[in-house]
């Protein structure tokens, strides 16, 4: 491996060095998933889920697309999918919970 490429896998793990990180990528590579989710699933405040999301996404490791109002966060790299599948296990039960309709969200997962 390149310097480059060794710095790149050092911001990575990095990433995933941070268990808040670790749970919100861990549900991203089963769905798109936006804030309302996130939050009622991780049991966290908004603000902290969307800082958390910000230094995801300046990383590159998430990228996000609009929907209507609502913002729906994904995986943008398929080398970090493998590397969670690695690290976390390809087929493990849902650990954190399962997305839930919420009746205050207007998403089209909740509708």
């Amino acid at each position: 491996m390149t310097d480059r490429q060794l710095e790149e896998q050092a911001v990575r793990f990095k990433l995933l060095g941070h268990p808040v990180r670790l749970q919100i990528l861990d549900i991203l590579r089963r769905s798109p998933e936006c804030v309302c989710h996130l939050e009622a699933v991780l049991g966290k405040p908004q603000p902290y889920i969307s800082q958390q999301l910000r230094v995801l996404r300046e990383a590159g490791v998430i990228v996000d697309s609009k929907e209507g109002l609502n913002v729906f966060y994904q995986l943008a790299d398929p080398e970090v999918a493998a590397l969670l599948n690695v690290a976390l296990g390809p087929n493990l039960p849902e650990k954190i919970g399962t997305r839930q309709p919420l009746s205050l969200c207007d998403c089209p997962h909740c509708s």
